[in-house]
């Protein structure tokens, strides 16, 4: 299956995978806690052994129909928001069950798997940067991303910032990359991204920057 996909995507001109499901073993592990649509199970669990720890965290991964404006969606749930403390804080990522294109409506599990691998490593990236929020805080960053679009590209960076920590920078430059030069997406999702995400670029600096502080930990570990 894997050979067919690099063949398939050389033929469409699309992202090799960077990282297959294939080169990891008992992934099972990290469904505690996570409920997952089995169309997207492997690449969801895979995404989610970059963040151990979020291992013990609840997170439910939903399909929808649609998504206003945008794929997936990361979330606090809302009763969980206003009755559980921080600790026990459940989370929910939305995922649009197809993907609009200008003539068809491409099943989400038939996106490139290294390119979904970036897309729902991004999203719990936010779920990162939710943990340690306050109830109030969560309350705050909703009001302002939907008010603010500078505030929205500052959320974007953290979340890219932590799956870049996770290991999945190239994953996320896949991502962007496929989005980008998608001429079948909606040019209006394509310039939303082009305006308020990090750019492929910004996100091979922010992978260089953690490669050499990975060096630097080496170095000072082999003294």
């Amino acid at each position: 299956m894997l050979s067919d996909q690099l063949s398939d995507n050389k033929e469409k001109d699309l992202p090799m995978p960077t990282t297959s499901v294939t080169e990891y073993v008992d992934l099972e592990q990290y469904a505690v806690n996570k409920v997952i649509p089995d169309e997207i199970r492997d690449v969801t669990l895979l995404a989610l052994s970059h963040f151990p720890e979020l291992m013990e965290v609840e997170i439910d991964f939903d399909f929808k129909k649609k998504i206003r404006g945008s794929v997936m969606q990361a979330q606090p749930k809302v009763g969980s928001l206003l009755f559980n403390s921080k600790s026990n804080r459940k989370y929910r990522i939305n995922i649009s069950r197809y993907l609009e294109l200008d003539d068809e409506w491409l099943p989400i599990e038939e996106v490139p798997e290294n390119v979904l691998l970036g897309w729902i490593g991004h999203e719990l990236g936010h779920i990162m940067d939710y943990l340690d929020k306050s109830r109030l805080g969560l309350i705050s960053f909703g009001v302002r991303y939907v008010t603010s679009n500078a505030f929205v590209t500052q959320a974007e960076i953290t979340a890219d910032s932590y799956a870049v920590a996770g290991g999945l920078g190239n994953n996320l430059v896949d991502t962007k990359n496929f989005i980008l030069n998608h001429d079948r997406l909606p040019e209006e999702y394509r310039n939303k991204i082009r305006d308020l995400y990090m750019s492929p670029g910004e996100i091979m600096t922010l992978v260089d920057v953690e490669e050499d502080d990975d060096d630097d930990e080496v170095e000072n570990a082999e003294k």
